[in-house]
């Protein structure tokens, strides 16, 4: 089912509250927090903190969008050649994200990053729109909403010649992405105990 009434536009610094428990609704069963928080009891506080970290950073180096009105959902994308600085704002609030996870959750998240990280690096050496994360709120996914969060970047994207890149961990998402112009760069697993199926993928700019 489509919903073409809605639209995306930009999120307010004010709305991150709102934006975080959607995104941490979103993933609670994402393969990659399940894989750094595997116990359900502990993993709610800290997507919260993490989401609220990244959508900080996303306000601070790229753009941010949700749906008008009520927050259904989220964007996040960091602007072409801002990733390092990116990486450092996320550095910066690892702490906060550090005081909700774990000491080993946290070694999960650096370790998985790290492999994603050193392909993104490998794979996408050119100026980039990089989809740092895409989540709808789960009573409100499978109506067109996550696709219309996509489409003011990737607009921009085609008018300014510039490719996209995202990394997901569900294969339904693949479907989603392609139906976009996003195609599978590399499918393998993060290796080791509890290791979870992940794609990288490449939009060039249409």
């Amino acid at each position: 089912m489509t919903s073409p009434a809605v639209s995306a536009t930009h999120l307010r610094p004010e709305q991150v509250s709102d934006l975080a428990p959607v995104l941490s609704r979103a993933f609670f069963d994402d393969p990659l927090t399940v894989y750094v928080e595997p116990d359900e009891g502990a993993r709610m506080p800290g997507l919260l903190a993490s989401f609220t970290a990244i959508a900080g950073v996303g306000l601070a180096t790229g753009e941010v969008f949700t749906t008008e009105g009520h927050v259904d959902g989220g964007a996040i994308w960091i602007a072409p050649g801002r990733k390092h600085e990116s990486d450092e704002h996320l550095g910066e609030a690892m702490p906060q994200m550090a005081a909700a996870f774990s000491e080993e959750a946290m070694q999960r998240f650096g370790y998985a990053f790290g492999i994603l990280d050193e392909l993104h690096a490998r794979d996408m050496s050119a100026d980039h729109w990089y989809l740092f994360v895409l989540g709808v709120d789960t009573p409100m996914q499978g109506r067109g909403i996550g696709s219309q969060l996509m489409r003011p970047i990737l607009e921009r994207a085609d008018a300014s010649g510039l490719p996209c890149y995202l990394e997901t961990a569900k294969a339904r998402n693949v479907v989603l992405y392609e139906r976009h112009g996003f195609e599978v760069v590399v499918n393998d697993r993060i290796p080791g105990e509890g290791g979870f199926e992940y794609w990288t993928m490449i939009r060039q700019p249409r």
